[in-house]
């Protein structure tokens, strides 16, 4: 593993991580669909199942999450758009947290795959 690909997926881990607790907080304390939390913070369980497999370098659940990440994505575009206030910003939050998570497991699986300079 070079230095790129190390970098990658020390970001990659941050920002599961952070997706993570943002989908916690966001159900719970942040901006809940009913007053006092609601049972969609349960939506963070997938990804949080996985982040230990991330956490520990492995591929398969780097796979895992970055075909997890575009459906937090796509809802969390979906109501950013369509709610208001507080909501509608923490929802933008875990939109951009997704996006930017994809982008650093896509490219630290690319860093990965680049052929080494002899």
């Amino acid at each position: 593993m070079d230095l790129a690909d190390a970098r990658w997926q020390r970001i990659g881990i941050a920002l599961v991580a952070a997706l993570i607790l943002v989908e916690l907080l966001w159900e719970t304390v942040l901006a809940p669909v009913r007053p006092g939390g609601s049972w969609l913070a349960l939506k963070a369980l997938p990804l949080a199942l996985v982040w230990p497999g991330i956490a520990r370098g492995r591929v398969r659940s780097r796979q895992i999450a970055s075909l997890l990440l575009p459906f937090y994505f796509a809802e969390a575009i979906a109501r950013a758009v369509t709610e208001t206030g507080r909501h509608g910003i923490v929802a933008g939050s875990a939109a951009a947290l997704s996006a930017a998570a994809f982008v650093a497991l896509m490219l630290s699986f690319r860093a990965a795959r680049a052929p080494r300079p002899r």
